[in-house]
């Protein structure tokens, strides 16, 4: 090549080599702890090798294409392709810092199928700086080469000509020789093993690895574990039947956002972010050990009102025409003569929230496009703060009250970027962390908001015919195990949250459950309180009312698809990575904020026979789904 060629491409490969190095040194020193030099060349390596690679590559293709068409085709792919690594590796940088989880394939798939919804986050948490920088970083990549070149050029007199090379192919094709033996090399995990293999790679490597090679593993091994595996037989003919204690009470759930259950006064009394909740606790059924199975709202809301594990996918299936193998509660209810609703604080298109509330059976869905925002707050990137569902609410209940309802209060206050209603009720000083105070702060906002529901009712008269369900649909990490917000936090803080269960006049002075339960139990529970049986196939929940059981196992799942999966048995805790770093096992009892991981002390049949046990549920879960849908859609609205 001439020195022109040399220039042109050290413009931009050199710089690209130096930034996306420089964003994973910034990831690796923002860990916990500061790594050792040693530690620290392992985590870079695939990135070394990756970038190194690339640089050779390109260096042989412009030997290959020396002139005429084919160079100006490969010009045109070195700016296309040098974009492309530039803003993958950036988006990459920023996931991790806005959420602690490694960038891969099947969430570039999730935001491609609903840009309107990761759009509004995108928008929402970039900054100016950050703006500014992928631009920058897109423009230099675009036309800094050419502008470099041309001013050296000015300065120097030198001879772009091409000498004729005999052996140009060769060294062409040895480049690429050694380009694909170097990104191969990128493609091996060296990281320390306490770190995700992952974390460990290149940005751009992780995002194929996790697609073209992990994918595959994982289902082979899903598929190996499960191989005797039968689907569960879904509750998809069920009804009620009325018994001599059969009460028709008015069933309202309330849906608090992103509320984690150490956030709550009731559960955490060093805190006194929830007074209200804490006191009506005193009167209430209280699940103390209550879990999410998926930490997502869409998810969540599938176990709570169907009382059957979501989908394990992150695509939103639920939504889909058929997408629910259940009958759930506004379904069994209006049989019974309820009328049903349901009020979001959000867009109704998030998720397609208005197709699984119909699946769910609800006859009429209020999304925000459907409320009065005159004197209401918008609290984050797709919601209104949730005192805005009241008086519509209201509305509803006096057009509809010569017969018993369900209602759902699905609020939004709670979800990042938190950014509560200062002004409605104050601002407290709850934590030095200002991201968790902002949180905290909605945590408060939310108990105000169950007060108010509460007076409501009192107000119209209906409070002590109606039995209200406060749940929260997942908890939130603030960085205690490297996580933020909530799809991938598969640990306590993630997982761990309220139920409380107030029906009036029925737990004078208070009931605490101590059995480990999740949200497929409150399906059963309000079928309980309200004196129905059910008949059909069984659902999985357990009621509430129903005698302790401290040797259930409840198992978990995070949102992104071979992220990561638990369990929780007899206090242990088991977490599982698909392979992609090592196991972790807590024992709650004494660990509660599991710190203390004990896999390497545990036997690995014991490991063995939990991940097993894990993957045959997850297996066994997902294909109920997949041969519900397969069959010819049935439809109990």
């Amino acid at each position: 090549m001439s020195r022109r060629d040399w220039v042109y491409l050290s413009c931009l490969l050199a710089p690209l080599f130096g930034y996306n190095l420089l964003l994973k040194l910034i990831r690796v020193f923002e860990q916990p702890g500061t790594p050792g030099f040693l530690d620290t060349l392992a985590l870079v390596r695939s990135d070394i090798f990756f970038n190194l690679g690339y640089v050779v590559l390109w260096i042989g293709l412009f030997v290959a294409a020396r002139r005429g068409p084919l160079r100006w085709l490969t010009v045109f792919l070195f700016h296309v392709a040098t974009v492309a690594v530039a803003v993958a590796t950036t988006s990459a940088h920023l996931y991790y810092q806005e959420t602690g989880s490694t960038l891969d394939y099947g969430i570039i798939l999730y935001s491609i199928g609903t840009p309107a919804d990761i759009s509004n986050i995108i928008f929402s948490v970039a900054t100016p700086t950050m703006w500014a920088l992928l631009l920058a970083v897109i423009l230099y990549a675009v036309f800094g080469p050419w502008l470099v070149t041309r001013s050296i050029h000015r300065w120097q007199d030198w001879n772009p000509s091409i000498r004729p090379m005999e052996a140009s192919g060769i060294v062409a094709l040895s480049a690429c020789v050694i380009a694909l033996i170097l990104v191969s090399a990128s493609l091996e995990d060296a990281g320390p093993k306490r770190k995700s293999k992952s974390f460990s790679r290149d940005a751009v490597v992780n995002i194929v690895v996790s697609q073209l090679i992990n994918q595959a593993r994982i289902e082979s091994s899903i598929k190996k574990a499960s191989a005797h595996t039968v689907a569960e037989a879904p509750p998809d003919n069920t009804s009620l039947q009325s018994t001599k204690n059969t009460k028709k009470k008015n069933v309202v759930f309330i849906h608090l956002e992103s509320t984690r259950a150490e956030s709550l006064t009731p559960y955490n009394e060093t805190i006194g972010t929830t007074p209200f909740l804490n006191e009506l606790a005193g009167k209430s059924l209280v699940a103390e050990n209550a879990y999410t199975i998926v930490p997502h709202t869409s998810k969540a809301i599938t176990a709570v009102d169907c009382g059957i594990q979501p989908h394990l996918s992150s695509q939103i299936t639920e939504a889909q025409p058929g997408g629910v193998p259940a009958r759930c509660l506004p379904q069994l209810l209006k049989d019974k003569g309820y009328s049903t609703a349901m009020f979001q604080s959000a867009t109704g298109n998030f998720e397609d929230r208005a197709a699984e509330a119909k699946n769910f059976g609800y006859d009429q869905f209020y999304p925000l496009e459907k409320l009065d925002k005159q004197g209401f707050r918008k609290v984050n990137y797709f919601g209104y703060e949730d005192n805005i569902m009241l008086k519509p609410s209201e509305k509803w209940i006096l057009d509809n009250g010569n017969k018993p309802f369900m209602m759902t209060y699905l609020g939004v206050t709670g979800h990042h970027d938190y950014s509560p209603p200062m002004t409605r009720y104050g601002f407290k000083n709850y934590s030095s962390d200002p991201m968790l105070n902002r949180y905290l702060n909605d945590v408060n906002y939310s108990d105000h908001f169950v007060e108010n529901i509460m007076n409501l009712y009192k107000k119209l008269g209906i409070y002590d015919n109606t039995i209200f369900v406060i749940y929260g649909d997942h908890g939130e990490g603030f960085g205690e195990h490297g996580l933020y917000q909530h799809d991938n936090t598969i640990y306590e803080e993630g997982l761990r949250i309220p139920i409380i269960i107030h029906d009036p006049g029925r737990f004078g002075q208070g009931k605490k459950v101590q059995t480990p339960s999740d949200q497929l139990d409150i399906l059963p529970t309000v079928t309980d309180l309200l004196g129905y049986k059910i008949k059909g196939n069984p659902y999985p929940g357990r009621s509430l009312l129903a005698p302790t059981d401290k040797r259930r196992t409840l198992y978990f799942s995070c949102f992104d698809d071979f992220r990561c999966m638990a369990s929780l048995e007899k206090n242990m805790k088991y977490i599982y990575f698909f392979g992609n770093k090592p196991a972790e096992l807590y024992d709650l009892s004494k660990d509660p904020y599991e710190q203390n991981n004990l896999a390497g002390k545990t036997p690995k049949k014991e490991l063995d026979r939990r991940r097993s046990e894990l993957l045959q549920w997850y297996a066994k879960i997902n294909a109920m789904y997949d041969e519900y849908t397969a069959s010819p859609k049935k439809n109990f609205g």
